[in-house]
Parts: C-alpha cells; structure tokens; sequence
C-alpha cells in the first residue's frame, strides 16, 4: 500500500548551484523510489537549472519560497508533497518513514526534526534546543521552526490555498497553523532532516537567535513580520556547501577518518603516505603528523594539522635514554595542551567515525578519550605483538621499547603490523602481519648495480662511520646530513627525491641504519644491506638481527673498515639469497583495512 504512495517534492530555489546538488544526490539514494522532484526556479543567474536537469527534475517557475512552494505543488502529480529548502539533505530512508508515519498515524500535515549537516557540539546542542522547543507548542501553536520539510497530502494544501504569497517570511509557520485546523498537525520524531548551517556561520548566534525571537513573539501574537524588518536575506552564495561527498558519508558508504602520523624519522611518514592515497579515494580524512612527517605529508595533501610529537635524543649514534626521557618531559604539557585544542577542534566539526594512528601517540589518546574505535597500523608492534628472538644482551632495551609502545597506542581494536620478517603473532585475534608498503615510485624502479654504495643515516651522529668509509677505496653516495659536498670518495647529497630514488636503485649496496623502511625498499630492490643500528633502538636492532639472520645482509653493532670490507666481499653471496626475497605489494594491508573500517567505522543514525 505503501508504494502506491506518490511523493511530490518541491524544491524553490534561487542561485542553488552550491547546496542543491547535496540534496539531489540525497534523494537519489532513497530506498523508497516512488516520487518526482520538482524544483521551483526563481530566474536563477547561476547552474542551478543545469544540475536540475541532470537529475531528470520537473522545472517551473518560481519567485519567493511561497511563490515557489505553490507553483511546484500546482504541477505536483504526487498524493503528498513535500516541501524542501535547497540547503537541506535527506537522511537514509527519510522517504520511506515519512510515507509510513502518513499512513499510519494518520495524519495531515506534519515537519520533520532536525539536525544540522556539518556541526560543533554547539551547534548540535543548539538544534536540539529547536526540536524540542517546537515539539512542546505542538498541541499548543503549532509552529514551522523554519519551514524544514513540511509534508502534507496535496488535497488539504489545495483546499487551504496553499502558501500565502503575500508573506515573505513566517509563510511556513502561517501555512502550518491555517493547516492544523483542518487536519492533524504533527512534529515526526523520525526521519530527521539534515540543514545547512550557513546562515548561522554567516550572521552568527546572536544576530540570528534576536531575528528569530522577534519573528515567533510576532507569530504569537497573530502579526506577520516582513524579510526587510527583519533584514532577513534570502540568498547567502559565498557561503562553503557541502560535496556530494557529505552524501556518501551519511548514506555509510563514505567514512570520516582522523589519521595520526609519528613524526620520529621518515618511515611512518612514507607509509602513511601509501595508504592515505589509497584512503583518500573513498574517505574524508584529517591528518595529525608531527616533526618530518608533517613536512613530507603537508605537501600531498589536503586537511593536514601539525601537532607537537615526541622525539629521540640522539649523541654518538647511540639514543640517550636520559635526556630522551627529560625533553619529552619537559615539552609534554605544552603539547598536551596546544595538541589537545587543536584535536578537539577538528573532532568537534569533523566527528570522525574512527582514528587509524601509526604510532601517534595523541591521536590514539583522543580515540580513547571519545571512545572512538582506534587502528594501529606501524611495524614497531612486532615487538610487543609477536614471539621475537633475540640475544639477552638487549633485554633492557627491549624493555623500554615495549613500555613506550603500550603508552604510545592504547587499545586499539586491530593492529596491522608491517615486516619483512614475520615472526610468529601472539594475539591472533586482532593482529595481522603484512608486507612492507612501498611507494609506487620504488615499486616502478629498475634496479641495476652500479659502482657506488648507498649510504642513510637517520642520525648525523655517527661520525665514526664516515672516518671508516673515508678510508675504503670506494665511491659512497650519502644521505642523511643535509649537505652537498664532496670530501675524498663520499658525496653527500640533500634529499632530492628523485636523485634519492636513482642513487638507491642504481647502488651496488646499501649502508644504513636499522630503519624499517629503507631497508623494506633496499630489499624489493635486491639490495644487500649492512646495517648499524642506533645503539639502543630496540626496534631497528630487530630489525638488522633479522636481516642478518635471512642473509639478506649484515648486521654489526659498531663501524669499523674490518667490518665494512667483509660486507663489500660478500655481496654475491648475499644477491643470492634475495632472489629468495618475494614481496606481495600493497594490496593486501588495504584491502583488509578497507574491511575494518567498514566493520567499525559506523555512520550516524537518524
């Protein structure tokens, strides 16, 4: 019976281009598919005919929103109409409940709840106040609270004369109240409808609370108010509307994502980078990165908010736990504060449905502090998450990595661990190990073995190795020191991405420290690798352990030329064992993160 229903909408617009393709979309998507938008132009100067079009819509001529209202309702072949502004979005089977609360309670006129498309926690409270305020004069004076979807069956506005075009504001309250004493007037608890906010952002709260006071005493009192007493202005064009993309965030097929990046050293930053390409394709997203990180991803894209991060104190290519652990005292009330407003700002106009943090720790602070569903993506995991082995001798250090890992990500519901070599997990149940993610520019390269060995230092303390290389009769290719010089057989570049990426696939070798990422990339490109680790950094000590346990290259814990020469010596054999080395690409950890968000990451209910 139902089905049988025709809607009639009526939109009355006037320069719309902006917002009107938001509704359209939103109405689009409607499960309940028997109804006719038609759209009541006033002269529009603008593209707003031209997206009216494009969505099969009825066009005919408009004027003020009375005007427009009537002239839509008197080429409306639906049994109920529906009257909407511009600016407004359809939640999810908004038709399909107004139709069902018509037949079922049977009423004649009635409006639709509200709540505002983009909104603060103000805002939000605000609305809220609206609602509540017109559902208690319901049986008292019945009231429009704006006009916003006011639905009535086509026969009862026929028999009142529809909107009074003499009215250019208060038309909708005076149309409801002439209305409700013929038929039931009724304020639906559901669907809700979502309003645009412009005209609070444009006059702010005071200005528009005093319009809207004067505008209900005067309707109290049985008087009508004009637009021009009011200074009420109809049309607010440079005001941001939302996208269609706001469309599929509250239709659940576009998430909002707030993605917090660590800025200690390069990797999480070049990782993140990868996946927020991929992200980015489906998803709203806001970026918190720190130090590097900021740098590197505030120039690829869009929405990214620096924060203050923690950082590692390094003296002698060694971490110095002691003054590590007093700078970042020393800093974290500052931050704390300063990153706290900053986070609370974007959560409170973005609501994020989810937080994906690689090892940020203040992202993942604020997910628990809103209770919002939090994923850990890093490779530092593995030594909290996963049975590792290594020599007692660094137990301590083990230690006090795993302490500022369960401090830095609390509780996240998944963690997504990338490696190269996958030891064995210990919660099964909400951790998964995943190749390592490479850039798309690495993954193109075509790596050849050329004279020179590629050498990056995350730390400029290491000053000892550049004594021993110095001393080696071969030609070394480094970065790391942010200088363009020359001295004997090192040349020392800036970073220059593409330089960077044709030194490392054309190098014989790699020399680096125990960072994840290059050596990820070294190995796709079948790169033997000796590795120095930042004495104390537990993570890239596992990470050259390992190296040197698949033979892929050689780990030794402090520089000397002995060392070095035995690497160089051996490259062959270590070229041999990466032809062993498979490497699975990027699609696998995206894919099974596209499914935790989905599984997560839940939109609004209206």
């Amino acid at each position: 019976m139902i089905v049988m229903i025709r809607v009639s909408i009526v939109i009355p617009t006037y320069n719309e281009e902006k917002f009107l393709p938001a509704l359209l979309e939103s109405i689009k998507r409607q499960n309940y598919k028997n109804y006719e938008v038609i759209i009541a132009d006033a002269n529009s100067t603008d593209k707003t005919r031209d997206i009216a079009k494009s969505y099969g819509c009825k066009i005919v001529e408009g004027g003020t929103p009375a005007v427009g209202r009537n002239s839509g309702a008197k080429h409306a072949n639906g049994d109920l109409l529906l009257f909407l502004d511009a600016d407004t979005i359809l939640t999810p089977n908004y038709l399909e409940k107004l139709v069902k609360n018509f037949m079922k309670e049977d009423i004649g006129i009635a409006i639709t709840q509200i709540s505002p498309v983009y909104g603060n926690v103000l805002e939000k409270i605000l609305h809220e106040i609206a609602n509540k305020a017109v559902k208690m004069l319901e049986p008292v004076k019945p009231h429009g609270s704006g006009g916003f979807g006011i639905a009535t069956w086509k026969i009862l506005h026929d028999k009142i004369g529809g909107f009074d075009e003499s009215l250019d504001f208060g038309e909708d309250t005076d149309y409801i109240q002439r209305m409700s004493k013929i038929t039931k007037f009724k304020v639906l608890k559901e669907p809700r409808l979502l309003i645009s906010t412009r005209r609070l952002k444009k006059e702010g709260l005071k200005n528009l609370t005093a319009k809207y006071t004067k505008s209900t005493i005067h309707q109290f009192l049985g008087k009508n108010v004009s637009a021009k007493e009011l200074n009420y202005n109809f049309e607010y064009r440079d005001v941001d509307a939302p996208s269609v993309k706001i469309v599929d965030e509250i239709f659940g097929k576009r998430k909002r994502i707030l993605y917090g990046v660590c800025g200690e050293g390069m990797g999480h930053a070049i990782r993140s980078g990868v996946i927020l390409e991929e992200l980015s394709k489906k998803h709203s997203i806001k970026i918190l990165a720190s130090g590097r990180a900021y740098k590197y991803l505030s120039k690829k894209f869009e929405d990214v908010y620096e924060i203050g991060g923690f950082n590692t104190v390094y003296e002698n290519n060694r971490v110095n736990t002691i003054k590590t652990f007093f700078e970042s005292i020393r800093r974290f009330p500052k931050h704390l504060i300063s990153n706290f407003w900053t986070i609370y700002r974007i959560v409170n106009e973005f609501n994020p449905h989810i937080v994906i943090s690689d090892f940020e720790f203040y992202s993942s602070l604020f997910a628990n502090i809103m209770r919002l569903p939090l994923i850990s993506i890093d490779n530092i995991h593995v030594i909290s998450r996963c049975k590792i082995k290594y020599p007692r001798k660094y137990w301590w250090d083990r230690i006090k990595a795993e302490i500022v890992i369960r401090l830095f990500v609390i509780k996240a519901k998944k963690y997504l661990i990338t490696t190269y070599y996958f030891p064995q997990v210990k919660y099964p149940e909400n951790t998964k190990l995943y190749p390592p993610i490479l850039r798309k520019k690495i993954i193109k390269l075509k790596p050849s073995y050329g004279d020179h060995v590629f050498v990056y230092q995350t730390s400029k303390t290491n000053k000892k190795l550049l004594n021993d290389l110095k001393k080696i009769n071969q030609k070394f290719i480094i970065y790391g020191f942010d200088e363009n010089k020359e001295v004997k057989n090192l040349k020392f570049k800036k970073f220059n991405e593409s330089e960077f990426y044709d030194d490392l696939a054309s190098a014989k070798a790699v020399i680096t420290n125990g960072g994840f990422s290059l050596i990820s990339e070294a190995l796709y490109l079948k790169k033997p690798i000796l590795s120095i680790p930042i004495q104390g950094q537990f993570e890239q000590i596992l990470n050259a352990l390992y190296l040197d346990k698949l033979g892929y290259g050689k780990f030794i814990e402090e520089s000397s030329v002995g060392k070095i020469m035995e690497f160089l010596n051996n490259l062959d054999k270590y070229r041999e064992k990466l032809k062993d080395y498979e490497y699975c690409g990027n699609d696998f950890l995206i894919s099974d993160l596209e499914e935790i968000i989905d599984e997560y990451a839940k939109p609004e209910k209206y």
